[in-house]
């Protein structure tokens, strides 16, 4: 099963500093045919206006994973962690009892992300984050694990939860098939660039397709497409 949500689809709220779209119900935005896929909770494709962006604010109990997709993110929380996360990297925190956190768009040009929410497969436990590179060439035809709750994913970066998030470049004309290790899992696919096709289905940059009950899907891009994948249970 595919469902295709085109990004015109998405709930919208454009704050000034903060034009978010959101393809699970999220704050003002409620759709109760799109509150979860599986454990995956939230998918917000955010643009972030220069020198803006979320000041300190609590989470507990949810792995939050940013894709940054231009310009760039700088993350404070309340473990005394900082850093600044730049476009085609990740960065992960895993909520735990509770921390408080900053996200914010210090740089001069806008920044653009995905920010993925899993729910974790036990609740508590002590507060994390982390983040690293991925460079765009080592994903080039194939989807490389960048956060990941499964085992042997030893590259990624650690979530605590049975889900993993994964990234691929495809070039147009090509494809790339990717297995779910059973067919009930619940698959979430956007293209952060470009145009895809999954069998019959035609997708455009930053539309979603939710999938399940698939043994395999093969993405085709119809133009060099930047993907983003989510396997959750």
């Amino acid at each position: 099963m595919i469902e295709h949500r085109p990004f015109s689809t998405l709930g919208k709220a454009n704050h000034g500093w903060l034009d978010a779209n959101h393809h699970f119900s999220f704050a003002g935005y409620h759709d109760p045919s799109r509150v979860n896929w599986g454990a995956l909770r939230v998918w917000n494709d955010d643009k972030i206006a220069p020198k803006s962006g979320f000041p300190t604010h609590p989470h507990n109990d949810m792995e939050i994973i940013t894709y940054v997709r231009t310009g760039a993110i700088t993350h404070r929380d309340s473990m005394g962690n900082e850093g600044r996360t730049e476009a085609g990297d990740v960065q992960v925190m895993s909520a735990g009892r509770g921390v408080a956190h900053s996200e914010m768009n210090l740089e001069d040009e806008e920044t653009t992300l995905f920010q993925i929410w899993i729910i974790p497969s036990e609740r508590g436990g002590d507060p994390g984050w982390g983040a690293r590179q991925f460079p765009k060439g080592d994903r080039a035809g194939q989807f490389v694990p960048l956060a990941s709750g499964v085992a042997n994913d030893e590259d990624a970066l650690p979530i605590r939860t049975d889900a993993r998030v994964l990234g691929a470049t495809v070039k147009a004309g090509e494809s790339v098939t990717y297995t779910p290790r059973t067919a009930d899992r619940h698959l979430y696919l956007v293209p952060a660039t470009g145009s895809i096709r999954v069998g019959d289905i035609e997708a455009q940059a930053r539309d979603g397709l939710a999938i399940t009950k698939e043994d395999s899907i093969t993405i085709t891009a119809l133009e060099d497409s930047e993907l983003v994948l989510v396997d959750a249970a």
